[in-house]
């Protein structure tokens, strides 16, 4: 019963969890793709020169530490949505959570062989993927389903339904 009442929670933060890990995973590449562009590759190996000369735990200092300033950004973009200037507020917040994922990105992947030396930090990352797997299999259906609705082709009130508005758009297309 509880298991039941707690689904919609577990499906929401999946959900969450995915969407985070889409944005890493599709922010990464393009903040390679930044860093291609400006002359921070140089700055890239000299990071990792650098991380390879640390011991882990100062490493993990190397990966937190660029989050931090991104902080206040977010704060800025709080205080503009108590202020009422909803636009603004949602630029900032957006553009803080963007260059948040990115940098840490950008950062755990000239420091992920170090980090993963530590023993509890390779445990957390995987289960931090083990949770990622799970959140994909949970919303994964639910995903298929939704598309289903969507493309028409299914055989339920929602498929029917599509189809009929489907329908009508072209009727209308067509007169004119």
């Amino acid at each position: 019963m509880m298991r039941r009442l707690l689904q919609p929670f577990w499906v929401l933060l999946a959900v969450i969890f995915l969407i985070e890990a889409w944005l890493w995973d599709h922010l990464e590449p393009i903040v390679a793709r930044v860093v291609a562009l400006i002359p921070l590759r140089a700055f890239k190996q000299w990071l990792a020169e650098r991380v390879d000369t640390l011991s882990p735990a100062m490493t993990l200092i190397v990966f937190i530490v660029p989050v931090i300033p991104l902080f206040p950004l977010k704060l800025v973009g709080l205080w503009l949505l108590t202020h009422e200037y909803w636009l603004s507020a949602i630029v900032t917040i957006v553009f803080a959570k963007f260059l948040g994922v990115g940098v840490a990105a950008f950062i755990f992947d000239v420091t992920r062989p170090k980090l993963l030396e530590m023993q509890w930090f390779e445990t957390l990352y995987e289960f931090i993927i083990g949770l990622r797997a799970k959140a994909a299999a949970l919303v994964n259906p639910i995903k298929a389903r939704m598309m289903e609705a969507l493309r028409g082709d299914g055989g339920g009130w929602s498929s029917r339904m599509l189809r009929l508005i489907q329908r009508f758009r072209k009727s209308v297309h067509e007169a004119r």
